[in-house]
C-alpha cells in the first residue's frame, strides 16, 4: 500500500504563493519547498527576492504589484517558464480601518484593490493554464472578517467576503475543466501585519488574549497553522474537496 504521506507531497509540481516576502505567504512558500514544489515567490516588497534566494534552486522571486493591470498575467507567464502551473496560492493581502461615518476613499480602494480585485485577477490569469492542462488547484485567502466583521473595517470585510462568494463561483466554472477552487478564512494568525512589532509586550499580550478567549482550544493561529492548510488543498489528498471555505480560527466561529 502506497505511503499515506505521500499524497501530501508536493514532487514535481509548480506552485505559485503571492504575499510570499513575509507572514503566511513567507511560511507557506518554506513549506511548499520542503514538500517538494518549485516555487515562484510574488509579492510588492523587494524583500521577496531575498526570500527565494535563501530557498534556494526551488524558489524564484517575482516582485510586482499584482493590483497593476497586466501584472497577475505577467507572474503567470513567468511561473509558466519554470513549469506548468500546477498550484497558485493568493495569499497576499492588507488590513486597513475605513469606517463609514469617515471613510477615506484612497484607503478603501487601496483595500479593495489589493484583497479582491487582484485575486481575481490572478485567477484569471492562472485559468486558462489550468484548463489547458485538465488539473490545477487554486486556493485563496480570506478573513473571519467575512463572517464576523469587526467595526471599522467595512472594506476589507468586503473585500474578503467577495473573496469567498468568488471561490464558490470558480468552483462551479472550473471543476468541469478538473480544477479545484477553494478558500481559506483565518482567525488572529499572528503575523506583523495583524499584530505589529511596535505593540508593546503589554499591549500584545492583551491583543491576543482577547482572541484566545473566543477560541475553545485557547488559542491564537501562528503561519504554519495557515500553511499546513494550504498544503493539504494544494496536494492531491484533497483531490475530493472543491467550492469549500475552511475556517482555520480554533473553533473562534463556527459555521
Amino acid at each position: 500500500m502506497q505511503n499515506a504521506l505521500d499524497a501530501f507531497r508536493l514532487d514535481g509540481k509548480v506552485a505559485v504563493v503571492t504575499g510570499a516576502a513575509s507572514g503566511i505567504g513567507r511560511t507557506t512558500a518554506e513549506m511548499f519547498v520542503a514538500a517538494g514544489a518549485r516555487v515562484v515567490l510574488a509579492d510588492f516588497s523587494p524583500a521577496v527576492m531575498d526570500v527565494a534566494a535563501a530557498l534556494g534552486n526551488s524558489a524564484t522571486g517575482f516582485q510586482a504589484d499584482l493590483t497593476r493591470s497586466g501584472a497577475p498575467r505577467e507572474l503567470a507567464e513567468a511561473a509558466e517558464r519554470v513549469g506548468p502551473i500546477d498550484v497558485w496560492a493568493n495569499v497576499a493581502g492588507v488590513v486597513g480601518s475605513t469606517p463609514v461615518l469617515d471613510p477615506d476613499p484612497e484607503e478603501y480602494r487601496r483595500i479593495l484593490s489589493i484583497n479582491m480585485d487582484a485575486v481575481f485577477w490572478c485567477c484569471a490569469a492562472v485559468a486558462p493554464l489550468m484548463k489547458a492542462r485538465g488539473k490545477g488547484s487554486i486556493i485563496n485567502v480570506s478573513s473571519g472578517a467575512a463572517d464576523t466583521p469587526p467595526p471599522g473595517l467595512s472594506a476589507y470585510a468586503m473585500s474578503k467576503g467577495a473573496v469567498n462568494s468568488l471561490g464558490r463561483v470558480l468552483a462551479k466554472e472550473l471543476g468541469p475543466h478538473g480544477i479545484r477552487v477553494n478558500t481559506l478564512a483565518p482567525g488572529l494568525i499572528v503575523t506583523n501585519m495583524v499584530v505589529p512589532d511596535t505593540m508593546s509586550t503589554e499591549e500584545r499580550e492583551k491583543f491576543l488574549s482577547a482572541f484566545q478567549s473566543r477560541s475553545p482550544l485557547g488559542l491564537t493561529g501562528l503561519p504554519e497553522d495557515m500553511a499546513y492548510a494550504l498544503l493539504y488543498l494544494a496536494s492531491d489528498a484533497s483531490r475530493f474537496l472543491t467550492g469549500q471555505i475552511m475556517r482555520v480560527n480554533g473553533g473562534s466561529n463556527m459555521l
